[in-house]
C-alpha cells in the first residue's frame, strides 16, 4: 500500500504491477490537524528482543489476532506496538478494500494520507512472502517513509503483485480470525475519484487493538 504527502493516487488498475505501485500510495508519514495525535520522531526501542508480542484488533465486524514479528522487523513492530498502546488506531476505519488484495488502515484522517507525524525505517530483511494473513506496512513509494498505515493480505494478487519487488515490511501475521478478515475484505466498495474501487461503502473500523507480551 502506498501513500501521498498530500492526497492518495489512485488509477484504474489494468495489471499487477500497477497494484503494487498503487500500494505505494499510502503509509500515512505526515503530521494531521484536528486534534489527532502525533509525535516529532519515531518512538524510542521499548519491545524486548527475546518476548513474543501478539496484537488482537477488536473491530466492528469481529475479532481477529496478528502475530508480530519483531524478529526480522524489530522497529516496525516497535512503532505498531507503541501506537496501539497510545490507542492511535481505536476508531480508525479501514479506508481502502480489494477483496483479492488486501485490506488498509491506520489514517487517522480515513483519507489515505494521516500519519503520526513521522517515519519509520523499512526492514525489507526476511524470507516470509506476502500471501493471504501476512500483515505489512504502507509508504509513499519512497525508502522509509512508513508512518502508521499498514495492510493485511487477503487474496492471490497481494503475492502475485509484491512478491516479485518486495518493498513494504512485513512486521506481522493473522494468527486466528482470518476469516473476519475476509469478512471485512468482502465488504461492498464503490470508485474512488479516479476511478478504483477500493472506498467502502459502509464504515468498517478499528474499534482497539490490545498488545500481549509472552
Amino acid at each position: 500500500m502506498r501513500r501521498t504527502r498530500s492526497r492518495t493516487i489512485l488509477r484504474p488498475l489494468l495489471v499487477l504491477g500497477a497494484l503494487a505501485t498503487m500500494l505505494a500510495g499510502c503509509g500515512g508519514g505526515k503530521a494531521q490537524g484536528g486534534g489527532e495525535k502525533s509525535w516529532s520522531s519515531p518512538p524510542a526501542m521499548s519491545i524486548k528482543a527475546d518476548k513474543k508480542y501478539e496484537a488482537v484488533f477488536d473491530t466492528t465486524e469481529g475479532k481477529f489476532t496478528v502475530g508480530l514479528f519483531n524478529d526480522t522487523a524489530p522497529k516496525t513492530v516497535n512503532n505498531f506496538v507503541f501506537l496501539s498502546k497510545q490507542k492511535f488506531y481505536d476508531g480508525v476505519v479501514f479506508h481502502r478494500i480489494m477483496k483479492t488484495f488486501m485490506i488498509q488502515t491506520g489514517d487517522p484522517t480515513g483519507t489515505g494520507t494521516g500519519g503520526p507525524g513521522y517515519n519509520i525505517e523499512d526492514e525489507l530483511k526476511t524470507t516470509r512472502k506476502y500471501e493471504p494473513g501476512i500483515v505489512a506496512m504502507a509508504n509513499t513509494g519512497r525508502p522509509n517513509s512508513g508512518g502508521s498505515q499498514f495492510f493485511i493480505c487477503t487474496g492471490p494478487d497481494c503475492a502475485r503483485s509484491l512478491n516479485p519487488n518486495p518493498k513494504y515490511t512485513i512486521f506481522g501475521q493473522v494468527t486466528s480470525g482470518m476469516d473476519v478478515v475476509q469478512k471485512i475484505a468482502a465488504t461492498p466498495v464503490k470508485a474512488s475519484p479516479t476511478g478504483e474501487e477500493s472506498v467502502p461503502t459502509k464504515e468498517v473500523k478499528i474499534n482497539t487493538i490490545t498488545i500481549s507480551e509472552k
